[in-house]
């Protein structure tokens, strides 16, 4: 029986039994990652689960590539949504941003 390296979870695609979405091994290797750098990018997997991951894209690239473009337009509009907020909101934001950097719970 073959292993099954991803796993359709949350309307997404994540590397099986993982909280590593297959977006994040794709654009890694997408920006000419070898496996083995992308493995040093992501603690928890082993090789064969990259190599896995890759495998899948390269079989069903048209697929995916069409599920990550659909991706990043959600995430522009999203983006584009949050810039019309109000400035006040937008101070709000930052500040309470900030204070979680700065690890206070205020």
């Amino acid at each position: 029986m073959p292993i099954e390296y991803v796993e359709e979870r949350n309307k997404g695609n994540y590397l099986t039994r993982t909280r590593v979405s297959l977006d994040s091994i794709i654009q890694c290797f997408n920006e000419g990652m070898s496996p083995e750098t992308i493995l040093a990018e992501f603690e928890g997997l082993t090789l064969a689960q990259v190599y896995g991951a890759i495998a899948y894209y390269l079989e069903k690239q048209p697929a995916i590539d069409a599920y990550l473009l659909r991706q990043q337009k959600r995430f522009a509009e999203s983006r584009q949504g949050l810039e019309s907020l109000p400035e006040s909101l937008h101070l709000r934001i930052e500040s309470a941003r900030t204070q979680l950097r700065q690890g206070h719970s205020d």
